[in-house]
């Protein structure tokens, strides 16, 4: 597939460098590599927090909800409850109106309280450094388990949600039905030391560049030489990208 100018010569010239879509897998991987620290070279976590418990508390309000979302309602809910100990205090009913524009709200404000109770009963209200202690906590799936691992202890990991599920696909590197699968199949072909940026540098390029609907492939610079021929068609028919719904909370 040709690459389309997107946004002048010196991105056009940066593609074209690029191999076609017949690469295997690792040197497909280390060229969108190249081309993520190209157009994102330095990211920030999108979501707004001051420490590790706020963090989590943002990740879990993230489910099925924009990060511009989550940013705009959390500096009222912890400035009310800023700390677990704090949160703890609050009855779900109370938490309910500081979050009821996430969606979802009266589950995630049960969680939350009992999140909160549970890291003073077990952690001594600190967030555990620790996979499947976070993973035991209410509202905490393996994605936000992860994501916390990776952006609040800077520990390797490499955090699957729709978004990159739909981008591993369309790039070629996993044919992966769920986002274990897919993470399985990312953490393969990336090295270690790079997880927890990619899985950030996926996210802005993926809002930027590959969103879900109305993807031009031709338009993308990732898509336009990493995309199957046949996917490419797909999507121009349809118009959108349909990938497969799986759990990340």
């Amino acid at each position: 597939m040709l690459c389309r100018r997107a946004s002048g010569a010196r991105q056009l010239r940066y593609v074209l460098r690029v191999a076609p879509s017949s690469l295997d897998r690792q040197t497909r991987a280390t060229r969108i590599a190249a081309q993520l620290d190209h157009y994102f070279p330095a990211v920030a976590i999108p979501l707004d927090h001051g420490d590790a418990f706020q963090l989590l508390v943002a990740v879990i309000l993230s489910a099925q909800c924009t990060d511009a979302r989550v940013n705009q309602v959390t500096p009222a809910l912890f400035a009310r409850a800023p700390d677990a100990a704090a949160m703890a205090e609050l009855s779900p009913e109370d938490i309910t109106p500081y979050i009821k524009s996430c969606g979802l709200a009266p589950s995630k404000a049960k969680a939350l309280a009992g999140m909160s109770r549970i890291l003073l009963e077990r952690h001594a209200g600190q967030v555990p450094d620790d996979l499947a202690a976070l993973e035991a906590l209410p509202g905490v799936g393996h994605k936000t388990a992860s994501v916390v691992m990776a952006q609040a202890f800077h520990q390797p990991a490499f955090p699957v949600d729709t978004h990159i599920h739909r981008l591993a696909g369309r790039w070629q590197l996993s044919r992966a039905r769920t986002v274990e699968e897919v993470e399985r199949d990312l953490k393969a072909v990336f090295p270690r030391d790079r997880w927890s940026t990619l899985h950030l540098q996926f996210i802005y390029f993926g809002r930027a560049y590959c969103t879900a609907r109305q993807h031009d492939p031709a338009g993308c610079p990732i898509c336009c030489w990493a995309m199957s021929k046949a996917r490419a068609d797909a999507e121009r028919r349809q118009g959108s990208s349909k990938p497969v719904r799986a759990r990340t909370a």
